[in-house]
């Protein structure tokens, strides 16, 4: 493991909002799986593809994905049962990553420079470890991989709703009860640390992706059981067994950067440094004042790591090719100092 460097800000295109990039419906192996298209806007971009989190969708990566377009020919799908994407019949990280090398072989553009976020990060991790062909690079941003105290994850509250029968209605029933607005602010408040960073044009997307949710019959029994397919395999990976997430991760081996949050509130604050020391060729970049969706709360501090991540892989992993900055050195970082801007200073650890 070693620190993450940051490329520079003027590689970045400049501040802006996109709206959510266009998404299309594509049939896979008998079902509908929705993808959205962020087109290069560079000669030779390579291809990458975005997987979100639990609960989320494609459109999370609307504002990263456009930050790198200069560089990468983004895809961001849907998982099964999620944003647009229709049911799946399983709602685990195996499944989750079939699905994903499927569509990474369907679509026929690896290997791919491969994101995931959260469940999307766990998926992300036995992609690369079980499909190594199809990866070029790897970035997780806050990744789900094992932690057994759920007194440092608020989803620790939802660890009843697994063992009552029937937990799903009582999802669906507690889904029916709150307005799209409210669940959209509950779900912004456990996500984001400092919610002025979120546009109200990111806001209101939030709030009309609630009201997709609340249309789609099978969303909560697609919650509920994909939560408890993760505490699964959280709990198998302290078992013996090749299939066990820690293993795999130690067997990752493409350039793999690390992203976390230091105010994290759904993934123990410790697991994306453990992550970063589990996979041999990695780099952390932890985040002060951030949560759990860097790529949504600080688009442009996670884009120029990633920029970074791209340089170095492509200078055959010589960490003296990273990108220099403007004073000709590498920006060695671990942390974003607190502040309400995503610019709030970074903090050169290079010495």
């Amino acid at each position: 493991m070693k620190r993450a460097a940051l490329g520079p800000e003027h590689l970045l295109p400049a501040h802006h909002l996109p709206p959510p990039w266009p998404g299309r419906h594509v049939r896979l192996d008998g079902t509908l799986v929705h993808v959205r298209d962020t087109p290069a806007t560079g000669p030779d971009a390579e291809p990458a593809l975005y997987v979100h989190g639990l609960g989320g969708s494609a459109q999370n990566w609307t504002d990263l994905a456009g930050l790198l377009a200069p560089r990468l020919d983004g895809q961001a799908i849907d998982l099964p049962g999620f944003g647009r994407s229709e049911p799946g019949r399983r709602y685990t990280i195996p499944a989750f990553a079939d699905r994903v090398v499927r569509w990474i072989e369907h679509s026929d553009r690896g290997p791919v420079h491969l994101f995931g976020n959260s469940l999307g990060g766990a998926v992300a991790v036995r992609v690369a470890a079980l499909r190594p062909d199809l990866v070029r690079t790897l970035t997780l941003i806050s990744p789900a991989l094992p932690f057994l105290d759920f007194r440092r994850s608020l989803q620790g509250r939802m660890l009843p709703v697994l063992v009552i029968p029937r937990g799903e209605r009582l999802a669906a029933w507690r889904l029916a009860q709150l307005a799209p607005e409210a669940m959209a602010q509950q779900v912004m408040e456990s996500c984001v640390a400092d919610l002025t960073r979120i546009s109200e044009q990111r806001r209101q997307e939030a709030i009309e992706e609630i009201r997709i949710r609340y249309e789609a019959a099978h969303y909560a029994a697609a919650y509920v059981r994909t939560f408890r397919g993760l505490v699964g395999s959280f709990l198998r990976s302290y078992l013996p067994g090749e299939g066990a997430l820690w293993r795999q991760a130690a067997a990752v081996r493409v350039p793999t950067l690390v992203v976390g949050g230091r105010q994290d509130r759904l993934v123990d604050v410790r697991v994306a440094p453990q992550t970063a020391r589990v996979i041999p060729d990695s780099r952390l970049l932890m985040l002060d004042g951030v949560g759990h969706v860097a790529q949504l709360e600080v688009p442009r501090t996670v884009a120029r790591a990633v920029l970074a991540l791209l340089d170095e892989a492509t200078s055959a992993g010589s960490p003296e090719a990273a990108t220099p900055g403007p004073d000709g050195r590498k920006a060695q970082v671990t942390a974003l100092v607190s502040g309400t801007g995503e610019s709030g200073g970074v903090r050169d650890m290079a010495g």
